[in-house]
């Protein structure tokens, strides 16, 4: 009877392991692994900027209409073609070049090339070019112009005499122009020149006028090269006569000969007689101001 007990149990046992039990439970058991990658956001680190906040162009007036935005920057363009020009002259041929001797003596090079890239490379930060005529001078005949001074000292007004007497540098050596006996705001080019030496944030209050014409500045490269090198005129002629030798009209240029100065020929006037009005006009005057307050015209 024992023996009979344990064979059932054992039978039911087995059938209670059967293939389809196993089944159910192996079914149970399997586990499914699900790998999900997450992605972090990790964003690269913003590289330094050394010249972050730089203003790299000439800032224009809101004051200024198409026109006059169109001819200005054009002219600025000019003025920073023949700085650069100057400056790669000088490094190319340095104090060896018979036109840095003309005009800067025995002076040492650096200085020179520091002013022509300053007009190039400096900041434009806090500059302005205006036409709204702020301070009434453009009413004032011959003004081509004028830096505003303590009312602004990053400030410089161009008025419409500018616009409609300034000549491109495409035309450098053109319309009857020599170097000599030209003015130095024939072209509008360098006519900024001269205005953005100026501004303290390019000349720095140090080019100044210590001479004028083009026989004076020929005269201070040989008696005061130190002054020579920091004379607004003279980086002006420097700047001319390079570009239009060197580019211009490639190994001719356009240096000419200054203008002979005007003798008076008429007698005195006597008791007896009344002076005679001169039939000889001259060309109009065109003034601007400097850092100390003083007009200059030219």
């Amino acid at each position: 009877m024992k023996y009979s007990l344990r064979n059932v149990l054992l039978v039911c046992l087995g059938f209670n392991f059967g293939p389809g039990s196993t089944a159910r439970l192996r079914g149970r058991q399997d586990v499914v692994t699900v790998t999900q990658t997450v992605t972090t956001s990790n964003p690269e680190p913003t590289p330094y900027d050394w010249a972050a906040g730089a203003t790299e162009q000439y800032p224009i007036h809101s004051s200024c209409n198409a026109t006059e935005r169109a001819l200005l920057s054009r002219g600025l363009g000019d003025a920073i073609k023949l700085a650069d020009h100057a400056k790669q002259h000088v490094l190319r041929f340095g104090n060896s070049s018979d036109f840095y001797v003309k005009y800067f003596g025995a002076s040492p090079t650096a200085e020179v090339i520091g002013w022509y890239d300053r007009i190039v490379s400096a900041d434009r930060g806090g500059i302005w070019f205006r036409c709204d005529d702020i301070d009434g001078n453009c009413q004032q005949e011959g003004w081509g112009g004028h830096w505003r001074g303590e009312n602004a000292t990053l400030e410089t007004v161009i008025c419409p005499l500018s616009y409609t007497t300034r000549m491109p540098l495409e035309g450098l050596c053109g319309y009857g122009y020599s170097v000599a006996s030209g003015k130095l705001n024939f072209y509008f080019g360098s006519d900024l020149i001269h205005r953005l030496y100026h501004l303290p944030a390019i000349g720095e209050g140090i080019v100044e006028h210590y001479a004028d014409t083009y026989e004076e500045c020929l005269e201070l490269a040989i008696n005061n090269p130190a002054e020579a090198v920091r004379n607004s005129h003279t980086l002006q002629y420097f700047a001319l006569d390079v570009y239009a030798f060197d580019i211009a009209v490639p190994g001719e240029g356009c240096t000419g000969r200054p203008l002979e100065s005007e003798s008076p020929t008429a007698p005195l006037p006597t008791a007896t007689s009344s002076p005679s009005t001169s039939s000889t006009s001259t060309a109009a005057t065109e003034c601007h101001t400097h850092a100390d307050g003083t007009e200059h015209c030219t």
